[in-house]
Protein backbone atom coordinates (compact mmCIF):
# COMPACT_ATOMS: atom_id res chain seq x y z
CA UNK A 1 0.00 0.00 0.00
CA UNK A 2 1.08 3.50 -1.38
CA UNK A 3 0.84 5.44 2.33
CA UNK A 4 1.26 8.63 1.18
CA UNK A 5 -1.40 8.57 -1.18
CA UNK A 6 -3.99 7.01 1.36
CA UNK A 7 -2.91 10.47 3.25
CA UNK A 8 -3.77 12.08 -0.08
CA UNK A 9 -7.35 10.53 -0.51
CA UNK A 10 -7.80 10.41 2.98
CA UNK A 11 -7.43 14.44 3.10
CA UNK A 12 -9.62 15.12 -0.22
CA UNK A 13 -12.54 13.16 1.07
CA UNK A 14 -12.44 15.61 4.29
CA UNK A 15 -12.04 18.70 2.28
CA UNK A 16 -15.32 16.72 0.41
CA UNK A 17 -16.78 16.66 3.53
CA UNK A 18 -16.10 19.78 5.16
CA UNK A 19 -15.61 22.41 2.07
CA UNK A 20 -19.42 24.03 2.12
CA UNK A 21 -20.09 24.00 5.60
CA UNK A 22 -22.41 26.42 6.85
CA UNK A 23 -20.73 28.45 10.20
CA UNK A 24 -23.40 26.61 11.88
CA UNK A 25 -22.90 23.28 10.76
CA UNK A 26 -18.72 24.09 11.22
CA UNK A 27 -20.17 24.59 15.26
CA UNK A 28 -21.11 21.58 15.65
CA UNK A 29 -19.40 19.71 18.11
CA UNK A 30 -17.15 16.58 17.24
CA UNK A 31 -18.85 13.73 19.72
CA UNK A 32 -15.21 12.20 19.83
CA UNK A 33 -13.57 15.02 20.56
CA UNK A 34 -15.79 16.90 22.62
CA UNK A 35 -14.08 19.62 23.83
CA UNK A 36 -13.55 20.82 19.93
CA UNK A 37 -16.26 21.89 17.05
CA UNK A 38 -15.57 20.36 13.68
CA UNK A 39 -14.34 23.96 12.51
CA UNK A 40 -11.68 23.41 15.77
CA UNK A 41 -10.73 19.98 14.69
CA UNK A 42 -9.81 20.90 11.14
CA UNK A 43 -8.05 23.54 12.50
CA UNK A 44 -5.84 20.79 14.07
CA UNK A 45 -5.61 18.55 11.22
CA UNK A 46 -4.11 21.36 9.15
CA UNK A 47 -1.78 22.76 12.31
CA UNK A 48 -0.52 19.23 12.45
CA UNK A 49 0.39 19.10 9.05
CA UNK A 50 2.47 22.96 9.20
CA UNK A 51 3.89 22.25 12.80
CA UNK A 52 5.25 18.79 11.33
CA UNK A 53 6.60 20.73 8.33
CA UNK A 54 8.59 23.36 10.84
CA UNK A 55 9.70 20.20 12.83
CA UNK A 56 7.01 21.11 15.59
CA UNK A 57 5.95 17.88 16.74
CA UNK A 58 6.62 16.68 20.11
CA UNK A 59 6.33 12.75 20.68
CA UNK A 60 3.79 12.31 22.51
CA UNK A 61 1.41 14.97 20.38
CA UNK A 62 0.52 16.24 23.86
CA UNK A 63 -2.76 18.78 24.80
CA UNK A 64 -0.69 22.16 24.72
CA UNK A 65 1.05 21.26 21.29
CA UNK A 66 -2.64 20.69 19.47
CA UNK A 67 -4.18 23.39 21.56
CA UNK A 68 -2.26 25.75 19.86
CA UNK A 69 -3.00 24.86 16.42
CA UNK A 70 -6.61 25.50 17.06
CA UNK A 71 -5.88 28.79 18.81
CA UNK A 72 -3.93 29.74 16.19
CA UNK A 73 -6.59 29.46 13.68
CA UNK A 74 -9.32 31.04 15.75
CA UNK A 75 -10.00 33.72 13.21
CA UNK A 76 -10.15 31.08 10.03
CA UNK A 77 -13.22 29.93 8.75
CA UNK A 78 -13.39 26.69 6.99
CA UNK A 79 -13.05 27.48 3.26
CA UNK A 80 -9.08 29.70 4.96
CA UNK A 81 -8.36 26.57 6.85
CA UNK A 82 -8.62 23.97 3.53
CA UNK A 83 -6.91 26.39 1.61
CA UNK A 84 -3.94 26.36 3.91
CA UNK A 85 -4.36 22.71 4.20
CA UNK A 86 -4.19 22.48 0.45
CA UNK A 87 -0.49 24.58 0.24
CA UNK A 88 0.55 22.17 2.92
CA UNK A 89 -0.55 19.12 1.30
CA UNK A 90 2.95 18.88 -1.25
CA UNK A 91 5.49 19.72 1.03
CA UNK A 92 4.03 17.14 3.52
CA UNK A 93 3.62 14.35 1.04
CA UNK A 94 7.04 14.98 0.24
CA UNK A 95 8.04 15.56 3.84
CA UNK A 96 6.19 11.89 4.08
CA UNK A 97 8.33 9.97 1.33
CA UNK A 98 11.76 11.39 3.64
CA UNK A 99 10.72 10.77 7.16
CA UNK A 100 7.80 8.41 7.49
CA UNK A 101 4.02 8.50 7.34
CA UNK A 102 3.16 9.02 10.92
CA UNK A 103 0.27 12.03 9.76
CA UNK A 104 -2.06 8.54 8.06
CA UNK A 105 -2.88 8.20 11.64
CA UNK A 106 -4.12 11.62 12.37
CA UNK A 107 -5.71 12.10 8.94
CA UNK A 108 -7.65 8.72 9.64
CA UNK A 109 -8.93 8.70 12.73
CA UNK A 110 -10.02 12.29 12.59
CA UNK A 111 -11.72 11.72 8.79
CA UNK A 112 -13.79 9.63 11.06
CA UNK A 113 -14.57 11.81 14.35
CA UNK A 114 -15.93 14.72 11.46
CA UNK A 115 -17.96 11.88 10.11
CA UNK A 116 -19.25 11.45 13.16
CA UNK A 117 -19.88 15.04 13.95
CA UNK A 118 -21.68 15.64 10.78
CA UNK A 119 -23.34 12.35 10.24
CA UNK A 120 -21.84 11.51 6.86
CA UNK A 121 -20.42 7.44 7.40
CA UNK A 122 -18.09 6.49 5.11
CA UNK A 123 -14.49 5.47 4.35
CA UNK A 124 -14.81 2.32 6.67
CA UNK A 125 -12.57 0.03 4.83
CA UNK A 126 -10.08 1.75 3.46
CA UNK A 127 -6.06 -0.06 3.44
CA UNK A 128 -5.64 3.15 5.99
CA UNK A 129 -8.09 1.60 8.62
CA UNK A 130 -6.14 -1.93 8.45
CA UNK A 131 -3.45 -0.23 8.78
CA UNK A 132 -3.90 1.73 11.66
CA UNK A 133 -5.75 -1.14 13.01
CA UNK A 134 -2.47 -3.61 13.20
CA UNK A 135 -0.54 -1.07 14.55
CA UNK A 136 -2.64 -0.45 17.20
CA UNK A 137 -3.66 -3.89 18.39
CA UNK A 138 0.81 -4.03 18.54
CA UNK A 139 0.03 -0.86 21.21
CA UNK A 140 -2.95 -2.38 22.60
CA UNK A 141 -1.12 -6.01 23.43
CA UNK A 142 1.63 -3.72 24.65
CA UNK A 143 -0.67 -2.68 27.48
CA UNK A 144 -1.95 -6.12 28.72
CA UNK A 145 -1.75 -7.35 32.06
CA UNK A 146 0.72 -10.79 31.36
CA UNK A 147 -0.54 -11.83 34.28
CA UNK A 148 -4.37 -12.00 32.65
CA UNK A 149 -5.60 -14.54 30.66
CA UNK A 150 -6.11 -14.27 26.76
CA UNK A 151 -8.51 -11.82 25.11
CA UNK A 152 -9.51 -11.96 21.70
CA UNK A 153 -10.93 -9.20 19.40
CA UNK A 154 -13.32 -10.96 16.57
CA UNK A 155 -14.86 -9.02 13.48
CA UNK A 156 -16.12 -10.30 10.84
CA UNK A 157 -13.17 -10.71 8.71
CA UNK A 158 -10.42 -9.43 10.99
CA UNK A 159 -9.97 -11.48 14.26
CA UNK A 160 -6.80 -11.25 16.69
CA UNK A 161 -5.75 -12.98 19.92
CA UNK A 162 -3.23 -12.17 22.65
CA UNK A 163 -2.47 -16.24 22.97
CA UNK A 164 -2.71 -17.51 19.77
CA UNK A 165 -6.13 -19.12 18.46
CA UNK A 166 -9.30 -16.81 19.75
CA UNK A 167 -11.26 -20.16 20.32
CA UNK A 168 -8.78 -20.41 23.37
CA UNK A 169 -9.53 -17.03 24.73
CA UNK A 170 -11.14 -16.73 28.02
CA UNK A 171 -12.35 -12.99 27.33
CA UNK A 172 -13.95 -12.26 23.64
CA UNK A 173 -15.22 -9.41 21.87
CA UNK A 174 -16.87 -9.32 19.42
CA UNK A 175 -17.91 -6.54 16.70
CA UNK A 176 -17.52 -5.37 13.22
CA UNK A 177 -14.27 -5.30 11.84
CA UNK A 178 -14.40 -1.06 11.96
CA UNK A 179 -15.94 -0.84 15.34
CA UNK A 180 -12.89 -2.73 16.54
CA UNK A 181 -10.31 -0.82 14.85
CA UNK A 182 -12.63 2.20 15.90
CA UNK A 183 -12.24 0.98 19.43
CA UNK A 184 -8.40 0.11 19.36
CA UNK A 185 -8.00 3.83 18.72
CA UNK A 186 -9.95 4.78 21.80
CA UNK A 187 -12.97 5.58 19.67
CA UNK A 188 -15.70 3.35 21.47
CA UNK A 189 -16.99 3.55 25.06
CA UNK A 190 -16.72 0.96 28.06
CA UNK A 191 -20.44 0.39 27.75
CA UNK A 192 -19.69 -0.76 23.95
CA UNK A 193 -16.96 -2.66 24.85
CA UNK A 194 -19.22 -4.39 27.60
CA UNK A 195 -21.86 -4.55 25.27
CA UNK A 196 -19.80 -6.34 22.46
CA UNK A 197 -18.21 -8.94 25.09
CA UNK A 198 -19.38 -12.86 24.51
CA UNK A 199 -17.01 -14.74 26.19
CA UNK A 200 -15.82 -13.30 30.02
CA UNK A 201 -15.50 -10.40 31.71
CA UNK A 202 -13.55 -7.62 29.49
CA UNK A 203 -13.47 -5.32 32.69
CA UNK A 204 -9.68 -5.35 33.24
CA UNK A 205 -8.91 -5.13 29.70
CA UNK A 206 -10.47 -1.98 29.29
CA UNK A 207 -7.53 0.39 30.22
CA UNK A 208 -5.60 -1.34 27.55
CA UNK A 209 -8.15 0.16 25.04
CA UNK A 210 -7.12 3.78 26.05
CA UNK A 211 -4.22 4.03 24.33
CA UNK A 212 -5.13 7.74 23.38
CA UNK A 213 -6.63 8.80 26.61
CA UNK A 214 -9.74 8.01 28.60
CA UNK A 215 -12.20 5.75 26.90
CA UNK A 216 -15.42 7.67 25.64
CA UNK A 217 -17.92 8.67 28.88
CA UNK A 218 -20.66 8.32 25.49
CA UNK A 219 -21.34 5.84 22.75
CA UNK A 220 -19.77 6.83 19.22
CA UNK A 221 -20.84 5.41 16.29
CA UNK A 222 -19.30 7.85 13.74
CA UNK A 223 -22.78 8.68 12.00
Amino acid sequence: MDEIAEWSRAQQRVVALVADLDPERAATTVPACPDWTVRDLLSHMVGLGADVLAGDEPDDHNEEWTARQVDARRSRDVRALVAEWEVVAGPLQAWMAEHGTRPLGDVTIHEQDLRGALGEPGARDTPAIAVLRDRFVDRFAARLDPALPPIALVGEQWSWCSAGETSGAAVEVRAPDFDLARALVTRRSAAQLRSWTTRGDVEPYLDAFALLGALPEQDLTDG
